[in-house]
């Protein structure tokens, strides 16, 4: 499987970062060694000293498809999960500096959390999907899929034009406002719809 991500697809955040607001999707990939197995504290690498959170919805693909048209992309995916790309934004703020790709910063080992996945036919409207993290008990992130600028079924249409979706591959849909660095001992804990989806402790 593989990991899609999708960077800048909600307006704060971009602005939080004073990043320029894209024309299209910004993609950027996650090998599998980025996901942090269950039941495993996430643990602050050596090469950097400030790894922030960035909450996301996610979307597991349950069929091939390849240049799918956005009117049929609800086909192609029938769970809404949530989880963490952790970013090593001194690394990232680096590498951009110098034009140089992202991966070290975004697809090192164990910056995926990947939680629990829950039928799409639970939601009324995958359009408006209300989500938060809290860290320590306290809400540091909250957003709705209705800030996304390009909705789910836009991203599954994208992405399928360049990389031919496959059963079990996931794709981050962006993150909203509020991504900060972590710190030792930290607890992380995402919400879908007032539902727990995971709950980590940093190391």
């Amino acid at each position: 499987m593989k990991i899609i991500c999708i960077g800048r697809n909600y307006a704060e955040h971009i602005s939080e970062l004073n990043n320029e607001r894209p024309d299209e999707p910004v993609i950027f990939m996650k090998p599998d060694t980025a996901i942090l197995p269950k039941k495993t504290p996430f643990v602050i690498p050596e090469f950097s000293n400030d790894v922030h959170h960035e909450v996301e919805v996610l979307v597991k693909i349950c069929k091939v498809g390849k240049y799918v048209s956005p009117k049929f992309a609800h086909k192609y995916y029938d769970e809404i999960g949530l989880g963490i790309d952790f970013t090593a934004r001194d690394l990232q703020t680096t590498l951009k500096e110098k034009g140089l790709p992202w991966e070290k910063a975004k697809a090192f080992d164990h910056s995926a959390i990947i939680g629990d996945f829950l039928p799409k036919k639970n939601y009324t409207s995958l359009e408006n999907i209300n989500f938060e993290l809290r860290k320590n008990s306290e809400i540091v992130q909250k957003g709705s899929t209705s800030m996304m600028l390009w909705n789910i079924d836009e991203i599954v249409s994208y992405v399928s034009q360049f990389f031919t979706l496959k059963k079990g591959d996931i794709i981050f849909t962006g993150t909203p406002k509020g991504v900060a660095a972590v710190k030792e001992n930290d607890v992380l804990e995402g919400f879908l719809e007032g539902k727990q989806m995971f709950k980590i402790q940093v190391k």
